[in-house]
């Protein structure tokens, strides 16, 4: 079938009502007119006489998003949407939808495992593992303060690094003992002295220079705009984020000092995994 057809589809199958009318089958005109204002939202237009071979993944999708746009629905439910396309294209369709939700003022249920969909097109994100919802909030609450372990290593691009240590509790200040040095500075009356802890930081909040933590540089990726500094904590794997040039002479094999803020340390129990601070 071509574009045109494919978008008709649901128009023909099923009854809709009309100006608040008893649903009804839609005159011939009333599908063209459907027709012609999804493929415009969608910018398919020019595509509506072509077949599906004669198209791009990308102009596939967007047929796709065609055929239930058509049917003016209160609510979509879309699974993994652009799981199929190539990285260039589901970024630029994901450009698309978010304008696409813009225009129609619809609710969308979004199912999808690429954490970055889920920071850069939600309002609202609902965390799950095993069926189990960890955390609902807007995507930057989610990110600043992940409300367990799960949520905190499955969100964020590199992952957070954790780190397995004991609190140490001096007033009402926490630090972490870690087999490379010290963490922490946190805040809070519900951790106790000697109770074993796991310290989390974003590899963003990781800064080479003189610091409490000392780490062995593994490895080094460059991205050009950053670099990706593995290192080695006490046996612990941990990732930094560097882009600021302080840290661009650390080599493999080095052993270098790192720090962060303490107000950007995060603190899990140990054993529920739950947040602490």
């Amino acid at each position: 079938m071509t574009v045109r057809q494919n978008i008709e589809v649901p128009l023909k199958t099923r009854s809709y009502s009309v100006d608040g009318a008893p649903p009804r089958k839609l005159t011939r005109a009333e599908r063209d007119a459907r027709v012609r204002e999804a493929a415009d939202t969608l910018g398919l237009v020019d595509l509506l006489s072509r077949k599906p071979g004669a198209l791009s993944g990308g102009q596939r999708q967007r047929v796709a998003l065609a055929r239930a746009i058509v049917r003016r629905p209160e609510v979509f439910l879309m699974d993994e949407p652009l799981s199929n396309l190539d990285a260039k294209l589901r970024a630029q369709t994901r450009v698309e939808l978010v304008e696409l939700h813009r225009q129609l003022q619809t609710t969308i249920v979004y199912v999808t495992h690429d954490q970055v969909e889920a920071m850069t097109m939600a309002d609202r994100m609902a965390v799950l593992d095993g069926g189990r919802l960890q955390q609902v909030g807007a995507p930057q609450a989610v990110y600043e303060r992940p409300a367990n372990l799960f949520v905190a290593r499955f969100i964020g691009s590199p992952p957070m690094n954790t780190l397995p240590g004991t609190a140490r509790v001096d007033g009402d200040v926490v630090s972490v003992d870690i087999g490379g040095g010290r963490l922490g500075g946190a805040v809070d009356g519900r951790v106790a002295d000697g109770q074993p802890v796991v310290a989390g930081v974003r590899p963003e909040h990781l800064s080479i220079g003189v610091g409490p933590l000392t780490a062995t540089v593994r490895a080094i990726e460059w991205l050009g705009h950053e670099r990706h500094v593995y290192c080695d904590v006490g046996g612990a794997a941990l990732i930094v984020r560097d882009t600021e040039e302080g840290g661009g002479s650390a080599r493999a094999g080095d052993e270098v000092t790192l720090t962060a803020s303490p107000h950007l340390v995060h603190l899990f129990d140990a054993e529920t995994t739950e947040r602490l601070n």
